[in-house]
């Protein structure tokens, strides 16, 4: 019998496309009813475009054994925080008391990479040292460490893949900034989220 990670290719696929799908149809929903939003907001502001994609990480938890009624979407989704009351988050798995997961999904579509990218970076930063204090100061009943996840989508265009310039008035940037895409500098994030937390270097 195959699993889902003998299709994840294509699933992931479909949710690529849902993503789109549900892009356009909250887009054309808005102009129908006469609703003007900024620039390519109006796609943004309606929710649900990551569904696709939730909807795969929760049929991948339910795989690995845990049984749907500790898996949370869509309501009952905030946790507490240690520098603010509460976050919400896209998907939580909390079972007899103790949280075993906690994953945001996040995408960033063009024109604007640039005045978005330190502002996605930032937000993903302060939610995960944000959930690791209230961790470490016994808000979720301590236990074992729960697994935070964080998915990404970039749209793959000739703007996130051009070239960026970096300023350095007064110090050098690591080296592997330096004409670093949009697209490589969130790939560069990300891998440094997974790096500094298993407490390795990114020249190892």
């Amino acid at each position: 019998m195959m699993g889902i990670m003998d299709t994840l290719e294509q699933q992931m696929a479909e949710a690529v496309a849902q993503y789109w799908l549900t892009r356009k149809a909250q887009r054309e929903r808005q102009k129908d009813r006469g609703i003007s939003d900024a620039g390519l907001r109006s796609a943004v502001t309606g929710g649900a475009q990551m569904d696709g994609f939730i909807n795969l990480f929760t049929n991948l938890i339910v795989e690995a054994g845990i049984d749907n009624q500790f898996i949370f979407r869509k309501k009952s989704l905030e946790l507490p925080g240690f520098f603010r009351p509460t976050k919400e988050w896209d998907l939580l798995v909390v079972k007899n008391g103790h949280l075993l997961v906690a994953i945001e999904a996040k995408s960033q579509v063009g024109p604007s990479f640039g005045n978005n990218f330190n502002n996605r970076t930032e937000e993903a930063m302060g939610s995960a040292l944000d959930l690791w204090t209230a961790f470490r100061e016994g808000a979720f009943n301590g236990g074992v460490q729960p697994f935070l996840g964080y998915f990404f989508m970039l749209e793959d265009c000739e703007a996130s893949n051009r070239p960026v310039r970096v300023k350095e008035p007064h110090f050098n940037v690591f080296p592997e900034f330096v004409g670093a895409s949009y697209m490589k500098r969130y790939e560069l994030f990300c891998r440094k989220l997974i790096l500094v937390k298993c407490g390795t270097s990114i020249n190892n």
